[in-house]
């Protein structure tokens, strides 16, 4: 009997150490190295932004988990406590993070946020550009502003402004860095604009399983003849009347792609592929993928989705 009881001591006591093992760990993981600015980003393309700009004076932790819908997503209870404890945070904003808001009121008063889309002049669906009964899940603000990079130059600018008033000491180089990234962006839509041309104008047609390519139709020329969820939100339910007037659509015009995000529910889209035939082709929308994968930048993301559009519509 005695033999047993020191053993479960000796049992216990290893636990224990153990534990504490693996807390040290985690708070060594969640600890910013020592010299950087810690800073939170709500999804992965706002935090490549935000670190493309900080550079290797800031440390970004991403709220949304790598490969997530911003739409669907819920936070947790662990999620609301490392929000409460970020002192700077940066969102997309334009309606993207509706969940933000209980997750603030619950945060310290000394939380500041930074809406990048603030200064964007927003798509917008009015409710009565759509027939009664179809209006309210589909109106409102289109967030999805990183799409044209234009919009991340605006970006770049109001990123170096907040991480410049958060750490004077390196306000030049967080300028100098935004330069730099703009001149990036710039040639990343001049790049565009030449991989587009090679689509007959005839062919640049989009459809998509939400209105998520808005602001790249606008400023590429394309038509967007539909998406399988008219509305700017995942969450939205199509009806049947859309769904068939989309498949209508798709048959009468003859598109040959039915564009697709990767971390959207799929569901919808293969039964329209059964039923017209059309082509899916996965995109990278909302999330970059972890590093060294294909897409761990923004501007791969808008490479890859082009390179797809382009290969699919010429």
């Amino acid at each position: 009997m005695q033999t047993k009881h020191v053993s479960f001591i000796f049992i216990c006591a290893a636990l224990s150490v153990l534990l504490l093992s693996l807390t040290a760990c985690h708070l060594a993981e969640d600890t910013p190295e020592p010299g950087k600015v810690s800073v939170m980003a709500t999804t992965s393309v706002v935090g490549d932004v935000v670190q493309q700009i900080g550079g290797e004076y800031v440390q970004v932790e991403l709220l949304l988990p790598l490969g997530t819908d911003p739409h669907s997503f819920t936070p947790t209870p662990q999620d609301i406590t490392r929000l409460a404890a970020a002192r700077l945070v940066f969102i997309n904003g334009a309606g993207l993070e509706e969940f933000l808001a209980p997750m603030i009121e619950s945060a310290d008063v000394g939380l500041r946020i930074v809406d990048l889309s603030a200064g964007i002049t927003l798509r917008t669906v009015d409710a009565s550009d759509h027939p009664e009964g179809e209006t309210e899940d589909h109106a409102g603000d289109d967030p999805h502003t990183w799409l044209d990079p234009n919009n991340v130059i605006l970006w770049s600018g109001v990123v170096a402004e907040a991480l410049s008033a958060q750490d004077p000491q390196h306000a030049a180089i967080y300028q100098a860095n935004a330069q730099i990234y703009i001149q990036e962006l710039s040639e990343l839509d001049r790049w565009v604009v030449t991989q587009v041309e090679l689509i007959p104008p005839e062919n640049r047609q989009l459809v998509t399983d939400h209105q998520v390519f808005g602001y790249f139709a606008d400023r590429y020329g394309f038509e967007q003849v539909g998406a399988i969820i008219p509305g700017f939100s995942t969450l939205s339910e199509p009806s049947a009347q859309e769904l068939a007037a989309l498949e209508d659509s798709i048959q009468q015009l003859n598109v040959p792609a039915l564009f697709v995000g990767f971390s959207v529910n799929q569901n919808l889209a293969q039964r329209m592929a059964e039923d017209t035939g059309i082509q899916i082709v996965p995109l990278y929308t909302h999330s970059l993928t972890p590093p060294g994968g294909e897409v761990d930048e923004y501007t791969e993301l808008i490479r890859y989705d082009v390179n797809a559009i382009v290969s699919a519509l010429k």
